[in-house]
């Protein structure tokens, strides 16, 4: 069983059992082929989509997908995030950071971020030079910075703490 989450807006269960589906529990019956390794043609009541997985991050459990030239954004939970979240268990799944440590000793070359600057996981922070090389350090998750203890020239030490959030 998963439950899907079309938009942000809208929301289904779906359940697979053999060749049978499930849609909000109303059986359905379709007929899938795939074309190749992300596109698939669906027929459905008399009717024919053209169906494109345009991404997928598996470890999110998030796809974009394209049904006749319409993108939708999927978001899946399956019957274990449902359980963790019915535990109250699901929040432990997300990362708490407080602060950046430098992962080796070096040079700040540049600081992209400012206090008070709000960060998504992923967002440039800094590029700290080690060995000869530069390395972009970047947001481990969505942050508000609360405090910047570098600049640019700046000598760091490993595991000095660097900004805090």
């Amino acid at each position: 069983m998963y439950q899907l989450k079309i938009n942000d807006k809208y929301n289904y269960d779906i359940a697979k059992d053999g060749d049978e589906l499930s849609i909000n529990s109303e059986k359905i019956t379709v007929d899938i082929q795939q074309l190749n390794a992300s596109s698939f043609h669906v027929i459905n009541d008399l009717q024919s989509y053209n169906v494109e997985v345009v991404s997928f991050n598996g470890s999110e459990k998030t796809a974009e997908i394209k049904v006749n030239n319409n993108t939708y954004t999927v978001t899946a939970e399956d019957q274990f995030d449902i359980l963790l979240d019915k535990l109250g268990l699901s929040s432990l799944n997300t990362a708490k950071v407080s602060e950046i440590k430098a992962p080796m000793p070096g040079m700040v070359l540049k600081v992209f971020v400012t206090e008070g600057m709000e960060v998504k996981k992923g967002d440039n922070l800094f590029v700290l030079e080690a060995m000869k090389m530069e390395n972009i350090i970047k947001a481990p998750a969505d942050v508000i910075v609360k405090t910047v203890k570098i600049k640019p020239g700046d000598k760091v030490e490993k595991g000095q703490v660097l900004m805090m959030f």
